[in-house]
């Protein structure tokens, strides 16, 4: 032991060092690693036991999301089961605007792959940036190869989603019987319109959940499945939709016209076999641009009908009892007066019977014919044809017509009505009136659904009577009738013409409608028939405005090729065998006179020889 000599002298004994513990140590930090167990464990049972809901529901708001399945709208078809309107699936780009706000690059390499402007896609995400969601602007419902390309970049933020996109094979030649859906694939106009809660499926949902990235790294639950719209069976044929859109683009080629419509219907059970209109647009690819054109001219246009009205005057008449078809009328001097106007002929027919009044559409003729109505008698008559109500066809924007009551009536509106000025109507009205007549006088709600006729019909017409009216619009079409370029080898049309001047600031102008209205074949109609060929141009081609000659050619040319579709029969044999018999005849004529010719020719060769 050492000692310490103080500065006295003495020496002072030093303090003993303590002995290191370390039993005592290690069991001091085992108690803290002890307690610290305790700890986690308490607070594991806490997170998993005691507040386990709470802290779930916290991790699952932020990676657990409900999705939804997206399911296609139900396919739409022409009576014979050919597509008309079918979905496929596409994709469309979408972005979480959080995570590429914060990151321009991402912005830009985006915006070149998808050809945008970087300022333009670099606002657009700025202004959503306190959103999780949003499109990328103009690639939504997408070629799913042109979203895998751009998937492929790798982008941070930037995902797709199935969806569907409709699509219409026919284009332009069904569009406005159709119509269109919006991005939401929600019907927007036409049939998509009118059915649109038929042909919408229901979406599905089901639990996902994603990583931070907003990518699906696990399907959790199915809510519930997706169920797909209900298809639809139109009362359309597709080839006769097609022929009778050919040919009114052809008609307004030809005659410079400005618009037009065609509606044919099925006689007996309303159905609408066809319904074009022009101009025209396509469905595949909608714009703001252009708005008139997506109007269905044939069931929204209001025109007056004109001389298409004089067959309803007639069997007003005929069944009132106040005429026959044999009772004779003076028409000369090929006018009558109108208040301070004139109702004038093409020229002075003088006496006709009342076929010969519509044979040659005598205004004058059908003017001293309603005057033996009583104006109430007239005006019923006409409602029961359906004119001044809607059709009931259940189609978007369907025009009821303009119709004045007879307490409206003053001077000489009764006359102007009996000729088609003073009313408006629509061509699917026409159709419908005309389709009555051929149904022996019953009349049939048009439908566009095949099968959609309930069965319900009313008679309005005396079925003697409208046979009677259907025999005077034969001669219509025949030698001496105004529409002979509407008739049809081998069988017999019933037909009227109409040409109305157009009105034009209180009065009328000297630009016309041209319409021909006709039923085949006369014996057992089957189709009813609407040409309305809007404005033509006189000057166009050499061609008049009359129906005769704009709208009869039109009808011939459409009933040729829907009679031989849907395998009419001829009910006019004798004519067709006796046109068949001259063609044979001619065709002999010819070889004859050719075979002189041929013999001189070779003697000629023997000679040279």
């Amino acid at each position: 032991m050492r000692f310490v000599r103080t500065a006295g002298g003495s020496a002072k004994k030093p303090r003993p060092r303590a002995q290191f513990n370390l039993r005592g140590r290690l069991m001091l930090v085992g108690g803290a690693l002890a307690l610290c167990a305790v700890a986690l464990v308490v607070r594991a049972v806490d997170l998993q036991l005691v507040d386990n809901a709470f802290y779930q529901k916290k991790a699952d708001a932020r990676f657990l999301r409900e999705v939804p399945i997206p399911t296609s709208r139900g396919m739409i078809t022409d009576r014979n089961g050919e597509p008309l309107a079918v979905s496929s699936p596409v994709e469309s780009l979408w972005a979480n605007p959080q995570e590429l706000a914060n990151n321009p690059a991402a912005v830009a390499r985006l915006a070149e792959a998808t050809d945008l402007p970087v300022d333009y896609l670099s606002r657009y995400v700025s202004q959503r940036k306190g959103k999780e969601f949003m499109y990328v602007p103009r690639h939504r419902r997408i070629n799913p190869a042109v979203a895998q390309k751009i998937l492929a970049l790798r982008i941070p933020g930037v995902f797709s989603q199935r969806e569907f996109r409709r699509f219409y094979p026919q284009g332009e030649a069904v569009a406005h019987v159709l119509g269109f859906t919006n991005v939401d694939d929600q019907g927007q106009e036409g049939v998509e319109l009118a059915f649109d809660e038929w042909l919408s499926g229901t979406p599905g949902a089901q639990k996902v959940i994603r990583d931070r990235h907003g990518r699906i790294v696990e399907h959790v639950d199915l809510i519930r499945p997706s169920e797909p719209g209900n298809d639809l069976v139109l009362s359309i044929d597709r080839r006769i939709q097609f022929l009778a859109y050919r040919e009114l683009k052809r008609t307004l080629l030809e005659t410079g016209a400005a618009s037009g419509s065609v509606v044919i219907l099925d006689v007996a059970t309303g159905e609408v076999l066809a319904m074009a209109n022009l101009p025209s647009y396509n469905n595949n690819k909608v714009s703001g641009e252009n708005r008139d054109a997506y109007r269905n001219r044939a069931v929204t246009d209001l025109l007056e009908p004109g001389s298409t009205m004089k067959p309803l005057t007639v069997a007003a008449a005929l069944e009132a009892g106040v005429i026959t078809p044999a009772t004779q009328f003076n028409t000369s001097p090929g006018w009558i007066a109108n208040g301070r106007y004139r109702t004038s002929d093409f020229k002075n027919y003088g006496v006709l019977d009342t076929t010969g009044i519509i044979t040659k559409s005598s205004n004058v003729g059908v003017s001293k014919i309603v005057k033996l109505l009583p104006d109430r008698e007239f005006d019923a008559f006409l409602r029961r044809f359906g004119y001044g109500a809607s059709t009931g066809s259940g189609f978007p924007g369907e025009a009821a017509g303009i119709f004045p009551t007879p307490d409206s009536w003053f001077g000489t509106t009764k006359q102007t009505l009996s000729y088609g000025y003073g009313i408006s109507v629509t061509p699917l009205q026409i159709a419908r009136a005309y389709a009555t007549l051929g149904n022996g006088g019953r009349a049939v709600t048009p439908t566009f659904v095949k099968g959609g006729h309930s069965g319900e019909s009313q008679q309005v017409l005396d079925p003697r009577v409208a046979a009677e009216v259907m025999r005077m619009m034969q001669t219509v079409t025949e030698p001496g009738g105004t529409a002979t370029r509407a008739a049809i080898l081998g069988y017999h049309v019933a037909g009227k013409t109409g040409t109305a001047r157009k009105s034009a600031g209180g009065g009328y102008s000297r630009r016309y409608i041209a319409y021909f209205a006709g039923l085949v074949p006369v014996e057992r109609p089957r189709f009813a028939v609407t040409v309305v060929v809007n404005d033509p141009d006189p000057s166009a081609g050499g061609s008049t405005y009359g129906g005769g000659y704009v709208s009869a050619p039109l009808f011939a040319r459409v009933m040729e090729g829907a009679l031989r579709l849907m395998d009419v029969p001829p009910d006019d044999i004798e004519t067709w065998l006796a046109a068949q018999a001259a063609e044979e005849a001619k065709r002999a004529k010819a070889q004859a006179s050719a075979a002189p010719r041929a013999t001189v020719s070779g003697a000629a060769a023997r000679a040279v020889q």
